[in-house]
């Protein structure tokens, strides 16, 4: 055989192969996330103590051989679950590089943060069970990637605060009330239904408090747009 009719089988070969290994990757990608939202729901509702993979498993409808091959054990999937839940929570803050107008920024962040907290009300209060137990299988999650995070954002928001756009706040006190309002509703949903003596709230209900919670963090931390903060200099 000649050397071009190899190279034309290997490319031939490699064409059919490429289809087959996206099918394959799907695959693998929707079952890892089926199963990642088993386990999150389990977690929420049982504790890392309370769950074992045959519970998770039976609530994916899969054999728990199955849920093995993707996760080895029941602590690597419980990390993934937080690791997961962090990445969706580390998207919402992209506002700070999208914006350098601390009120698109900082309320396009407390948008994002209400709606996971909707969205993943039980990936969030996996995330504070972790926490209030002493955070003992995700303080390398806390130290190597948390805080990188959020001390760049730090650096975002003391920048806006010398230049006259924020109030003097201390930036992490700022990220904390954040965290812990948005949080709020997803954590202790259960109390807040108790007391508005409703169900859960409707969506239209709950993009009303996002936007009234967006107002009450931009007036708490005094946040101005730079045409805002311009206008104001001129006329002085």
């Amino acid at each position: 055989m000649r050397d071009d009719d190899v190279a034309a089988d290997i490319t031939e070969n490699e064409e059919t192969r490429a289809p087959l290994r996206r099918r394959k990757a799907h695959i693998r990608e929707s079952n890892e996330a089926h199963l990642l939202a088993c386990a999150e729901a389990v977690f929420a509702e049982r504790g890392l103590d309370g769950t074992s993979t045959a519970m998770i498993a039976e609530r994916a409808g899969l054999p728990k051989a199955n849920l093995h091959y993707y996760f080895p054990t029941k602590l690597a999937l419980y990390r993934r679950v937080l690791e997961d839940l962090f990445e969706d929570w580390y998207r919402a803050a992209d506002t700070f590089e999208c914006s350098d107008d601390p009120v698109e920024a900082i309320g396009g962040y407390v948008r994002a943060k209400m709606e996971l907290s909707r969205r993943r009300p039980l990936g969030s209060k996996v995330w504070a069970s972790e926490i209030i137990h002493g955070a003992e299988h995700m303080e390398d999650i806390l130290t190597e990637r948390v805080k990188p995070w959020l001390d760049s954002r730090v650096k975002v928001i003391d920048n806006w605060i010398a230049r006259g756009l924020l109030a003097p706040v201390n930036a992490q006190t700022l990220m904390y009330m954040i965290w812990a309002t948005t949080q709020h509703y997803a954590d202790f949903d259960a109390q807040i239904r108790a007391l508005k003596g409703k169900r859960a709230l409707t969506q239209k209900a709950f993009e009303a408090t996002t936007e009234e919670v967006v107002q009450l963090v931009i007036r708490a931390c005094g946040a101005v747009s730079p045409e805002t903060s311009d206008s104001s200099e001129g006329r002085a």
